[in-house]
């Protein structure tokens, strides 16, 4: 069952996170606490009876929304989960003005990336991601 991903669903979707290849999550508790409290009911979780089997991360500037660490457990792939979580994400984000939706894929994740070429993302390759740590 698909739904709202809130802070007390941190150590599952974190688990899930760490245990996908090519998903690469770092975000502290407190950190997962702000994004879901400045993007509220963006983000969703799908659940197979009590155990988790999906998630993402979803959120915006007010400008731009950004998908992140978008997961579904082996077993529970290719049933449409997936699809079913980005779509109510960008409708979301479409609800709110958002016209474009960015997302980040770790360069060498293959699989990831012809996923999102299949489901009719383009793949950037006029800009560079650059970052600096402030903390």
């Amino acid at each position: 069952m698909l739904q709202e991903m809130n802070q007390a669903d941190y150590g599952s979707v974190m688990a899930l996170w760490h245990s996908t290849p090519g998903v690469r999550a770092t975000e502290a508790p407190e950190e997962f606490s702000r994004i879901l409290a400045r993007n509220p009911g963006l983000s969703c979780v799908v659940r197979d009876g009590d155990q988790l089997v999906a998630a993402i991360l979803c959120c915006h500037d007010g400008r731009r929304g950004y998908l992140y660490h978008l997961a579904v457990k082996e077993s529970h792939r290719r049933q449409g989960i997936a699809r079913a979580m980005v779509d109510r994400c960008l409708g979301l984000l479409t609800e709110l003005g958002i016209a474009r939706c960015t997302l980040f894929v770790v360069a060498d994740n293959e699989d990831g990336t012809a996923y999102w070429k299949h489901t009719g993302w383009r793949e950037r390759v006029d800009l560079k991601t650059m970052a600096k740590d402030l903390i």
